[in-house]
């Protein structure tokens, strides 16, 4: 089975986005219902119109315990998008233990696949895209090195490390792009878009990774 831990790691060095980690249930919950407030807001009318008074409204909360938690709106962006990260990594190890990829190209169309299932039922996801403009964190990078170790631990590849990463962030910020895309052109994400998207990063690695083979220890 592949080390889904590679695929749940985060780094702990990099900055949070939520002033008071919550410690209680209550808290935590207290937290949730923000960020739901938030990705309903999102979804209606863009992370840009997005703000911390609109939260708490939606919430019904007060402006004060939006900002016991985040300082501006642009922190709550954040949060948001670290959510939507940190589901979408469950889903990519939830799918991974549940049908261990015999090959490279399984694993990243599973990545794919969890892409796109969550655009369709996270409300907020495609937020995930605000942090470009909006922050200073960098996920994407991380979560392609991630999967660049799972492949060379469960493939083998003849490529060294730090190539490998560099085409799987390749390879998956085309696939970002247009998945983005189709669901900018439909509610449930245009097919002609998603269908490009796996052909052009099966056919992109495939040119840099080679035919996709079961390993040598698959049973």
């Amino acid at each position: 089975m592949p080390n889904v831990d590679l695929i749940l790691g985060a780094d702990s060095s990099r900055k949070r986005s939520v002033r008071t980690e919550p410690t209680q249930r209550r808290s935590s919950q207290r937290l949730d219902a923000l960020l739901d407030a938030a990705a309903e807001i999102v979804d209606e009318s863009g992370f840009e119109r997005l703000t911390t008074q609109m939260v708490a409204e939606r919430a019904g909360a007060s402006i004060g315990t939006v900002y016991r938690y985040f300082p501006d709106r642009v922190a709550v962006v954040e949060a948001l998008r670290e959510r939507a990260i940190r589901r979408y990594r469950e889903r990519v190890a939830d799918e991974l233990e549940r049908h261990a990829p015999a090959t490279w190209w399984e694993l990243i169309d599973i990545s794919l696949d969890a892409c796109i299932a969550l655009y369709r039922d996270e409300p907020g996801f495609t937020v995930v895209h605000a942090g470009r403009r909006e922050g200073d964190a960098d996920h994407e990078p991380e979560f392609a090195g991630r999967m660049a170790q799972l492949i060379a631990a469960e493939f083998e590849i003849d490529l060294e490390a730090e190539e490998l990463g560099f085409r799987i962030g390749v390879a998956l910020e085309v696939a970002d792009s247009l998945i983005n895309r189709a669901f900018e052109r439909s509610i449930e994400g245009d097919e002609r878009y998603l269908a490009e998207a796996r052909a052009l990063v099966q056919s992109y690695l495939r040119e840099h990774l080679g035919t996709p083979r079961a390993a040598s220890n698959a049973a």
